[in-house]
Formats: C-alpha cells, structure tokens, sequence
C-alpha cells in the first residue's frame, strides 16, 4: 500500500530544487503525494542554516508533530539541507522520533534511510562530507509544467564571514556544460519554457575546468535552445561578475534582463570585514554597465542589515547606495549570529533594537525607492508570462497574475483566454512598491501553455528523470 508524504521546504532556491528532487525520489520509491487537508505519512524537513529563525521554525514544526507521530507510531519524520548537515546528532537530541537525518550531500539515500528505519525501529543519520554525485542525477517531481530549475554547480569557494554555507555544501564543483545543455534541452521538449540555472555562485561556473568565460558561453548557448523563451539565473557574486556575461546578455533574446546581485553592505569597511572582495565602486560600476548594455533592466539584490561592527555610518553608507543604485526589490535581513562562522564569534555584535530599528528604516527607504522604480513603467507594455502559482485567477478582483521579462509582478485583467504558461502583453496603468497593475493587451499563447493542459509524462532530462505534478511543498 503506497505511503503518502508531505516535503516541507526552508531557504533558496537551490534547496526547493532539492526538494524536487526528494519529492522524485519518493515518487520513484512508491509513495504519492499527500492530499490536502490530510496528515502525511511521511513528512520530509528540507532545511535551512543561514538565518537563525529558520532553526526556530524546524524545531517548531517538529514540536507540533511529536504528539501527532505518537499517536501514529508508523509515522514517519525525516530531517535534511544544510540544518541537518550542520548539526547532525544535535536534531536527535532536540527531537529524538525523528527517523532520519540526512545530508547536502546524500539526498539520494532517503528512500534507503526511511525503510531502514521502519525496519529497524531506530533512528537514521547518514551525513557525508562531500558530494559523491552530482544531484540532477536523481529523479525529480518538477513544481510546474512549464517552468523549471537546472543546476550548474554546487557548492562554493568564497570565505564570506558570515555564511556557513560552503561548510555545508562544500567546494565548489561544476557540471560539464554538455550535461546542463542536455537536461535544458530535454526540458524544453517537456514543455518546459522558462528555465533559471542555478548555483551557489552561479558566475563562478567554470573554475572547475579553469574558463573564466565558462559561464557566459553557456548562456549563449542557452540562447540556441529552440523552445526556450525564457532562461533566467541565480545568484551571481559581484567579485566574479565579467563583462561577457552583460554582453551575452544585452545580446541573447532570451536571457531575461533581470539581474539579482547580493550587495550585503554599503560601507566598504564592512565588506571588508565580509570578506566579500569586492567594494562599493565595483559594484556600482557593474550595475552601470549592466544598464548601459540594457536599459530596461531591473536590478535586485540582497542586504544584511546590523553585521557586527556597523556604525550608523556604515548604515547611512547602505541607505545611500539603495538610492544610487535604484533596486527593483531588495531581500533585506536582520543579521543573525550562526555558529561556526567567524562572525558569530566577533565581539562586536550590535544590539538587537538597534538591528531592528535599522531594519524598519532600510525597509521604509527601499518601498519608497521600489514604488518609485514601478511608477516609471507606467504607459509602458511587458510582456507577462502567467504562472502556475502566481497565475490563478482571483475572481474577486477580476484579474490574473504573472512575472515580467525583468521579473516584476504584474497583475491583469482577466477577461482573456490566457492560461498559466501563456505570454500576454500587459499596459501598465498602475503601479505599486510590489508589483505592477494594467490590462492586457493581447495573448500569445505558448508550448507552456500546452503542457500546462496536457500534463505531459514523464521524460528523460540528461541523466535525470523529471515528472510533472505539483508535490507538496512549503517555502520560507
């Protein structure tokens, strides 16, 4: 009798492309997804260690189910990601019925782990230090029919002070660019239109092999894919960011004009204390370029907010290149002290009201900055690609929803015959700090469209197995 399960996903994308991959494996293994409204059978943590509250919330969670799997001794708990990389026997001790704990490195092992478990009645750790095959090898359950993740890399050799995350994930190790072109490939004829490779420094690619321009002759390779609208990527370092990568671009029709590029810090004193090796000038320089090459691009990035040592100097310093630089959007987060990484043992951490009080005002400066970036499309057409998630039509308000060329959300009117999948041309008659509003102008219909009614079967994605379907899956 097949067992349903539930996969609960925290952090980037890289971990729900994991997720995927888990949902795949379980698949592959027999069991189906759960129904909604209904408890798991099997309910898989993908975790998260670089923010403290994601700590917090796997051990809520694992909290509320202890009287859950009490009653229903054949439940099953499994724990992986980076959390569970970082401390390993640490989850046992905290919440000793959970079955298994596995690694970055061993996703492929849970189907393995869970039946050794049951067998066994005794709990599973398998953590192992380096990665022995590269992910895309195993089965996945793709989140959408037309849309999809493809890795480039995994891993990193950056020594940020403040990231634990090459001590989880490892060096940093590159998949042949043949093999990614395969997978793209096989994607496409999928009914796949849309496609954003990913890594953990994704312009890092190619230090494996030692071609610098590895990265930018990929994407133009990319751009040869017939079928392929759309391909996005993330996230680049500004330290590895190349001029031929703005060209191929600027120059490749479907390399989107979007790009997000962590910042971290506006003051190069904090930077340094990063070891981000890069400073400010760079970075605007970069953003300079990117613009000059692409007008129309919509730059958004990343920012840490009260690392230790940040005067308000600093902070005005991160205000002021906010303004210079006109982000898009920027993912702003309170920093938080992660064990194991020289930042959380520097002495000068900064007061929590502090932090926060900084956080509000960095976050009042950039929703004035956004609304501002936004109120410039107005009169202007995007064409909107229409989403699985995003794209449901919201009866209340007589409109659908989907992502730009540049990433924006845009709302529109939805009396059309768009489906999720379908590109449609969208004017902008309003706009607010998060999205933007108009009505639609005219409907394209697409191959993602099609897969998104057909449902198409299961296909071979390079070495990987890809199936369509919506498993269950929560990000945070």
């Amino acid at each position: 009798m097949s067992r349903t399960y539930l996969v609960e996903t925290y952090g980037c994308q890289m971990n729900v492309h994991d997720s995927e991959r888990i949902a795949g494996l379980l698949d592959e293994a027999g069991h189906i997804p759960v129904p909604p409204g209904e408890q798991a059978d099997i309910v898989v943590f993908n975790t998260c260690a670089v923010r403290e509250n994601a700590d917090n919330k796997l051990y809520g969670n694992l909290s509320f189910l202890a009287p859950i799997k009490k009653k229903n001794p054949g439940m099953q708990i499994a724990v992986g990601g980076c959390l569970a990389q970082k401390d390993q026997s640490i989850i046992l001790k905290k919440a000793p019925y959970v079955d298994v704990v596995f690694g970055t490195h061993n996703v492929g092992s849970l189907p393995v782990l869970l039946e050794r478990a049951r067998v066994e009645e005794e709990s599973q750790i398998e953590i192992l230090e380096a990665l022995e095959h590269f992910p895309s090898t195993l089965p996945a359950r793709r989140f959408s029919a037309f849309t999809s993740w493809v890795s480039i890399s995994v891993g990193c050799n950056n020594t940020c002070t403040f990231c634990i995350v090459p001590t989880l994930r490892g060096v940093e190790k590159d998949r042949p660019a043949v093999d990614v072109l395969t997978e793209m490939r096989a994607l496409v004829d999928q009914g796949v239109i849309e496609i954003t490779l990913l890594g953990q420094n994704v312009n890092a690619y190619g230090v494996e092999f030692g071609d610098r321009g590895a990265f930018a002759k990929l994407l133009r390779e990319a751009g040869k894919i017939d079928g392929l609208e759309r391909v996005r990527f993330m996230s680049p370092h500004p330290r590895d960011f190349t001029d031929d990568v703005i060209e191929v671009m600027a120059e490749t029709k479907n390399v989107m004009p979007h790009l997000h590029m962590p910042l971290q810090s506006g003051s190069d004193s904090i930077l340094q204390t990063m070891r981000r090796s890069y400073r400010t000038d760079k970075y605007l320089g970069i953003l300079e370029r990117v613009r000059s090459a692409m007008p129309n691009a919509m730059i958004t990035t990343d920012i840490i907010v009260g690392f230790p040592g940040e005067t308000e100097e600093d902070f005005q310093a991160t205000m002021d290149i906010a303004s210079k630089a006109r982000f898009a959007a920027a993912y702003t987060y309170k920093y938080s002290i992660r064990p194991g990484t020289p930042a959380g043992a520097m002495e000068n951490q900064v007061a929590d009201d502090v932090v926060g009080e900084r956080y509000t005002r960095l976050h009042e400066h950039q929703q004035k900055i956004s609304l501002s970036v936004n109120q410039e499309s107005i009169g202007s057409t995007h064409r909107v690609m229409v989403s699985e998630v995003e794209g449901r039509r919201d009866e209340a308000q007589s409109r659908m929803t989907g992502r730009s060329e540049d990433f924006r959300l845009v709302h529109f009117s939805a009396d059309t015959q768009a489906r999720p999948g379908d590109f449609v041309d969208v004017e902008i008659e309003e706009a607010s700090a998060h999205y933007l509003i108009g009505k639609a102008v005219s409907v394209i219909p697409t191959r993602g469209g099609d897969a998104h009614q057909l449902r198409i079967e299961p296909a071979m994605a390079g070495p990987a197995s890809t199936t369509l379907g919506m498993p269950k899956v929560r990000t945070s």
